[in-house]
């Protein structure tokens, strides 16, 4: 609930695309937006959208977007009386989020006792378990034995694929879980690790929530996100086509989405995140306690606006009656970087000659009977691509009535794109989306081990016209349900 009244003025403690994002919602809703930015920002299109901006001395993330005491004192200058922390940085930090209410403003986010209760993932499973969510069973790395292989290394308080290690002989672990403790200090201040059971080619999925504080939890849509490099997302979609595919799954995720949302008294917009086999068994991962990156394609084949919502449930209003609306058609996002993939992903850095997407129809969600771009973008053309933040440069997404269509239609705008002066990964993306594995629905979390990374960087074999190629590997890898049984691993749902 709002300490100083309704909301009026927001400002948004991060930068480029997602500040943007939130600005174009604020805009729409008549509030006043703030910007912060920092040395290397001071040209960015975020700084020029906001109606007021606020330096943040210096260049690193831990001298300006990381400074709490900086952000709060930006926003009681600029007369913002609310916060709202976009993704990455400070969104799920709840020393954060109680520092921002001490200020007397409104934090646009869950209260600081979920993202704690979240914060830890050995915590969260237990939390998990005890509400009847399934989950993978914890193991510590000394208590891994020859039969339990291969196990995943995690870090407890990681993200962004970091801390994270596949191991698969045991000589290896001891020396893999320092390596993951060392860089879980180093990137999260914590080298509480743990392990896991490790499915190769497993699928990625989520479902979005919603909740307010009046005891309404909504599960709005579920996503896949399985097409990963270095455990990171880079096309994600909505539905998920191994949901579509299988019967009931919907239903029982969607179940185990809302007791992990009630388990830990959720409000605003949260991910709870689930690890799935080809036969529709799933896992509990973790809970993203903020807006996820791919959002989008929940707005687009909902209509929702998910950044209004969480607006509304921060100044105490009750979600609408009846529950969220139906989805319909399909919608693909994907992440484009300024990176090599034939290089093992290396970032790029420098100026953006030029940056033009074609097509681009859809400003905000889609709504609309047919198909559409949508651009979320933190850069343009001219813009310097620096080496102290992440590479992404802009998300694009798509909308038709079929995944098919979605797919297609992506790829072509992709290959279409006009981007001059970085390396990015636009062909990787381009030629994955009219792949006939991935046409197919066969999205696991290995799909560039099963398929090269090499052949599909190859410039253009899209050709910008949607056609398909031949694939390195069966189109089904993956889908098979031979060997399906009911896992031993899962916990029921309460």
């Amino acid at each position: 609930m709002s300490i100083t009244g309704p909301i009026s003025a927001v400002l948004v403690a991060n930068r480029a695309e997602i500040a943007l994002r939130v600005f174009r919602t604020c805009e729409r809703l008549g509030l006043r937006t703030v910007a912060v930015f920092s040395d290397a920002d001071a040209d960015s299109p975020h700084v020029d959208a906001a109606d007021a901006a606020v330096h943040l001395p210096g260049n690193s993330p831990a001298d300006t977007y990381l400074r709490a005491d900086l952000v709060i004192e930006a926003a009681l200058r600029a007369g913002a009386d609310a916060i709202h922390p976009g993704y990455g940085f400070l969104s799920e930090n709840a020393d954060f989020a109680r520092a921002v209410q001490e200020a007397g403003l409104t934090w646009i986010g869950p209260p600081p006792e979920a993202i704690d209760a979240m914060g830890s993932k050995i915590e969260s499973k237990r939390l998990m378990l005890a509400a009847g969510v399934p989950v993978l069973p914890e193991l510590s790395p000394e208590s891994v034995t020859e039969d339990a292989l291969p196990v995943l290394i995690k870090a407890s308080a990681g993200g962004g694929g970091r801390g994270i290690r596949v191991v698969t002989r045991l000589a290896d672990l001891p020396e893999q879980a320092e390596l993951a403790r060392a860089e879980a200090a180093s990137a999260f201040g914590d080298p509480t690790v743990f392990c896991e059971r490790y499915l190769p080619a497993g699928r990625h999925i989520e479902v979005q929530v919603m909740a307010d504080a009046h005891g309404t939890v909504w599960a709005v849509g579920e996503r896949e996100c399985s097409i990963q490099r270095r455990h990171q997302k880079v096309i994600e979609e909505a539905p998920s086509p191994l949901v579509e595919r299988i019967d009931g799954m919907r239903a029982r995720l969607f179940a185990a989405a809302r007791a992990a949302a009630a388990a830990v008294d959720y409000r605003g917009a949260g991910t709870v995140e689930f690890l799935a086999d080809g036969c529709g068994d799933f896992f509990f991962l973790e809970m993203n306690t903020r807006l996820q990156v791919e959002h989008p394609v929940t707005e687009a084949t909902t209509g929702l606006d998910l950044v209004a919502l969480q607006i509304a449930v921060a100044d105490g209003e009750a979600l609408p009656a009846g529950g969220p609306p139906p989805t319909r058609g399909a919608s693909i996002e994907a992440r484009l970087y300024a990176e090599d993939p034939a290089a093992d992903w290396q970032p790029q850095s420098g100026r953006l000659r030029t940056f033009e997407v074609p097509g681009v129809s859809v400003a905000f969600s889609t709504g609309r009977d047919d198909a559409g771009i949508r651009l979320d973008s933190g850069v343009r053309s001219g813009s310097t691509v620096g080496v102290h933040y992440d590479a992404m440069l802009a998300k694009v997404i798509s909308w038709a009535p079929t995944r098919a269509n979605a797919a297609r239609l992506l790829s072509r705008t992709l290959a279409g794109a006009r981007l001059h002066g970085l390396r990015t990964n636009r062909d990787l993306l381009a030629n994955v989306l009219v792949h006939p594995a991935f046409l197919d629905g066969a999205t696991t979390t290995a799909f560039f081990d099963e398929h090269g990374v090499d052949e599909l960087a190859t410039p253009l074999l899209a050709a910008g016209a949607g056609g398909t190629r031949s694939a390195s590997g069966s189109p089904g890898t993956g889908w098979s349900p031979t060997g399906c049984r009911t896992s031993p691993w899962s916990a029921p749902i309460r």
